[in-house]
């Protein structure tokens, strides 16, 4: 009798002995000492293995699958980390979109990203702009959420990540609400030691507050428009960092999928995070959006050469910054070096360190895949390999982005083609009062080796798959239209030849085409043998397109198109002049990739005469003192020839920078 009493004693104190453990936990003595690695992923875009299912092979270059390995390591090597992700996760494949359009998720089924994810033990998340593609019923019910908004009836709560995703500065227009929490505070168990360095444990708590583009709003205008509204990404920091500290948070990490641009502030920024870096409260950020690596000392893009940016240590404005590349690429590492004062835990900024590992550890070497991985999604994945491989037609010819940059539209026409179709029988069918408007198109090489020599459009002469298809329309956009006049239309062309360097003809050194700061999803072009323009790479940007043309006479600044595009473009997607949601004529409920497969099955075989030759632009003929030089997977200088470009030279076979490219030569005066 007399132990079970002290048994029913012991039982009823466990909550009391279990509160004064952890207050002892949560309050060091002064002098105790800890490192905390925050590690990061960011833009892995549903790359939960090492596969291109564009190509139906093994890709090693990329994947969680490896990207976990790199996770292994850093638990092993650290015996306190943090394990977060930035964003634009959900959406960027072919299983991505098998799972959010062909073969929609049961509610209680688990989304295969957030599977690895939930599998890695994940501490939290952020959520980028491409969370948003598939709409906001797809994502409250993948992210286990119940939005309160407009158009979304979830009547439970469905499976989803088992951490939580931090959104601050998207709210719904129903409640005024933020969409997702705006942070949340993590309880962390640390192993420290004391100032006599003996082990303790100790409590670090850890507040992390997620960010995204307030561009969504254009971008994803027809998901979003009426349901949320977005505040600039400083203005949330600037609320919530002061509630976070006032609930206890020790360490704030700001998780915000963008990059960072020096321009003056706007709450519509997109890039806002070199601002968000000044706001007081921040201990480190986690950076993405931008497919860039940070801490990078060799980088050359442009916002890592700002003020205040610390490329080589991975500092912004003094905040320890990282960003993680792309497709799991790379595990950023903060070593956030604490120390307590008895009162909170102080960041001891010199010893801090910043890092982006590679999952590449040498020429075509990497670390090994994490098995458990494949082994958690291999029906998704087997599934998805059935899907891209369903046909549709057939091609005589090879469609590649290789050249794209200099004029090659072996992989851009037929994309040009199947919008002006769709867009034209919609014309027929439903806006008669636009008949007499001709119809043209632009799209832009998606894929132009930004990720190294497989990152290109490559789909080889026969048949023509599911796969092929999202190979040459890399997005799930919607197609849209929107009419506009002559000045409109040089002006969205002079913004597209943004694409190139302003070239020196009397300069003899090697010169670079390609303005890395200008991805190749900005670079539009027209596909029309009823359009011929030039593009004086000599001139500065906004004086460059030359000799525009419509059949052949001058393009009056009057006259009048109807311009097939995406939703991303229609609606202010890349800042190009004057489109902004106003000029959309059609916004078609249709993907441009479906468009696409549909335009393949109605001619069934394609040939380089009718649906790859037809290149509108050129560059105008200047000689040049020097090379003007550009990127490319090496090998491929017979395919430039067989589109024409005969001025097209490989000058080296690794082009030096370390990301397995050749470098090619192109002859302007030709």
């Amino acid at each position: 009798m007399a132990t079970s009493l002290r048994y029913q004693i012991c039982i009823a104190l466990l909550p009391t002995l279990i509160s004064m453990s952890a207050l002892a936990a949560k309050r060091p003595a002064a002098g105790t000492s800890a490192t905390l690695a925050v590690l990061e992923t960011t833009d892995l875009h549903a790359n939960v293995v090492g596969y291109d299912y564009y190509k139906l092979a093994a890709e090693p270059s990329h994947g969680l699958d490896r990207t976990a390995t790199l996770i292994h390591q850093a638990r092993k090597e650290f015996p306190n980390t943090l394990l977060l992700d930035n964003g634009d996760t959900i959406q960027g494949n072919a299983l991505a979109d098998y799972q959010a359009q062909v073969k929609p998720l049961a509610c209680g089924e688990t989304l295969g990203i957030y599977k690895i994810m939930n599998l890695l033990r994940y501490d939290g998340a952020a959520v980028g702009n491409h969370e948003f593609n598939y709409g906001l019923p797809f994502l409250s019910q993948v992210t286990g959420s119940r939005f309160q908004v407009a158009g979304v009836d979830q009547p439970k709560r469905c499976a989803g990540p088992t951490f939580p995703l931090v959104l601050a500065n998207v709210y719904s227009v129903k409640t005024k609400k933020p969409l997702f929490s705006p942070y949340t505070i993590i309880d962390k168990q640390v192993s420290a030691v004391d100032k006599d360095d003996k082990p303790v444990t100790a409590s670090v708590r850890v507040g992390i507050i997620g960010f995204t583009p307030p561009s969504i709003m254009s971008w994803d205008k027809r998901w979003l428009a009426g349901r949320v509204y977005t505040t600039g990404v400083r203005e949330a920091a600037q609320k919530y960092i002061p509630e976070m500290r006032g609930k206890g948070a020790d360490l704030v990490i700001a998780i915000s999928h963008g990059g960072l641009d020096a321009a003056p502030y706007t709450s519509s920024m997109e890039n806002a995070n070199w601002h968000l870096a000044q706001v007081p409260g921040i201990d480190a950020m986690l950076l993405g959006h931008s497919h860039q690596l940070f801490p990078n000392a060799a980088s050359t893009v442009p916002q890592f050469q700002l003020p205040g940016v610390d490329k080589a240590r991975g500092l912004v404005h003094g905040v320890p910054t990282v960003m993680a590349n792309l497709w799991g690429k790379h595990l950023g590492v903060v070593q956030l070096h604490l120390k307590h004062d008895g009162r909170r835990w102080m960041v001891e900024k010199d010893n801090t360190r910043v890092e982006a590992r590679a999952a590449q550890t040498g020429d075509k070497a990497f670390v090994d895949a994490d098995p458990a991985v494949m082994a958690l999604v291999k029906d998704e994945h087997e599934a998805t390999i059935r899907y891209v491989k369903t046909p549709v037609g057939s091609t005589g010819f090879r469609m590649s982005s290789y050249f794209a940059d200099v004029g090659d539209v072996s992989a851009i026409e037929v994309v040009n083609q199947a919008q002006t179709d769709y867009v034209a029988n919609y014309v027929a069918a439903n806006l008669p009062q636009y008949k007499d408007l001709p119809v043209l198109s632009v799209s832009a090489p998606f894929k132009s080796g930004a990720a190294g020599p497989a990152d290109y459009t490559d789909v080889k002469p026969g048949d023509l798959a599911l796969n092929n298809a999202a190979d040459l329309y890399l997005y799930p956009n919607a197609l849209y239209a929107v009419k506009v006049n002559g000045v409109q239309l040089k002006a969205w062309l002079e913004k597209s030849a943004q694409r190139f360097n302003t070239i020196d003809p009397a300069k003899p050194e090697v010169q670079p085409l390609v303005n890395p700061a200008v991805p190749s999803y900005n670079f539009d072009t027209i596909t029309s043998p009823d359009v011929s323009y030039e593009i004086d790479v000599t001139r500065v940007p906004g004086e460059r397109i030359r000799k525009l043309s419509w059949r052949g006479k001058p393009v009056d600044d009057g006259q009048e198109f109807l311009v097939a595009t995406n939703n991303y473009r229609a609606s202010g997607g890349g800042n190009f002049p004057g489109l902004d949601g106003s000029r959309t004529v059609i916004a078609s409920p249709d993907n441009n990739r479906d468009a696409l497969i549909n335009y393949v099955r109605k001619v069934k075989g394609l040939t380089r005469a009718a649906h790859g030759a037809a290149r509108s632009w050129r560059f105008a003929q200047v000689k040049t003192a020097g090379p003007v030089v550009f990127y490319s997977a090496p090998g491929m200088v017979g395919l430039a020839h067989e589109a024409g470009l005969h001025n097209v030279s490989q000058m080296a076979a690794d082009d030096g920078r370390g990301k397995g490219t050749a470098l090619y030569a192109v002859d302007l005066s030709k």
